[in-house]
């Protein structure tokens, strides 16, 4: 395939899959073309009036993914569960994740780009997942360990798969969320190191595996920007808002009558027993320069 045909993004008006469109432009020599549902939707607008070619798509429509993957010689592919008022669906992303696989092999695509969770393949490994004890956790990683096998496996000339660590805007340590605005309220252990990713150095780590194949060619990267305990993130977050934030970490119990959601406090104790394997020198090693947590807020904040 010509260096010249068109990279497809999918999932192109969301965080991962527009930061790597973003990133692709950003490099001036190379044809994007953006998958959307709505091509009216301002993030897809915005696409369009840098460069993008905009093409309307559907991971439920295996034939709108042949034509979005027609000439094309790399695809950048992520899925979720969708979240809706009504709770969490997690019975479409294994399938969606195989319709856009099965289309670009169809339309000969070349070069595969995958991201999901850091932890996949690993979950399984993690204290208590044996005992059922993460049970309410299984659709979640299992559905993005299938994807990445079928990725793996599928005989692509190049693939990568990426898996980001927590994203640094995760809501649990933004401070608009904080309980009476100054309490970091918790069940992650003190002590406990947290991977922590900006979701523009997705896009970016992204961009380079589509640029430069064969260097990522067969690599899962696990990756950070950083390496933070919450009460360091609290440190920082205090420093650059000149407030002092203060972290409450105990029980599910507690952190329920502190104003944390039930599922949320349930599902966050799982960090406290996953290994940490996204790590800032992963990435760097790999020609990577993601973002500190620090700089990250810094430029949030129009510091920098």
């Amino acid at each position: 395939m010509s260096s010249s045909a068109p990279v497809l993004v999918t999932a192109a008006t969301g965080r991962q899959g527009g930061a790597t469109a973003w990133a692709l432009l950003a490099e001036g020599n190379t044809s994007v073309r953006v998958m959307v549902r709505s091509p009216d939707a301002p993030n897809a607008k915005a696409l369009a009036a840098a460069g993008a070619e905009v093409v309307v798509g559907d991971l439920d429509d295996p034939r709108s993914l042949r034509a979005a993957c027609a000439g094309a010689r790399a695809v950048f592919s992520m899925q979720s569960p969708i979240v809706s008022a009504t709770g969490v669906d997690y019975s479409k992303e294994r399938e969606q994740g195989k319709n856009l696989v099965e289309a670009a092999l169809a339309e000969g695509v070349g070069t595969f780009v995958h991201t999901a969770t850091s932890g996949v393949g690993d979950h399984r490994n993690v204290e208590g997942w044996a005992e059922g004890r993460w049970k309410s956790h299984e659709d979640y990683w299992e559905n993005k360990l299938a994807t990445c096998e079928l990725v793996r496996n599928a005989g692509f000339d190049h693939w990568t798969i990426i898996l980001p660590a927590t994203f640094m805007d995760h809501p649990m340590i933004d401070p608009a969320g904080f309980a009476d605005g100054r309490r970091l309220v918790t069940v992650i252990r003190t002590d406990r190191p947290i991977g922590l990713i900006a979701p523009e150095d997705i896009g970016k780590a992204a961009a380079a595996a589509i640029n430069d194949p064969v260097r990522f060619k067969g690599v899962t990267l696990q990756l950070a920007g950083d390496l933070l305990t919450i009460p360091q993130i609290a440190e920082i977050l205090s420093r650059l808002d000149g407030k002092e934030y203060v972290v409450q970490s105990g029980t599910v119990e507690e952190a329920v009558a502190a104003g944390l959601h039930p599922g949320v406090a349930q599902g966050m104790t799982y960090m406290n027993v996953a290994p940490v394997l996204a790590r800032p020198e992963l990435a760097r090693s790999y020609g990577l320069s993601p973002m500190s947590f620090e700089t990250w807020a810094r430029q949030q904040r129009r510091m920098a």
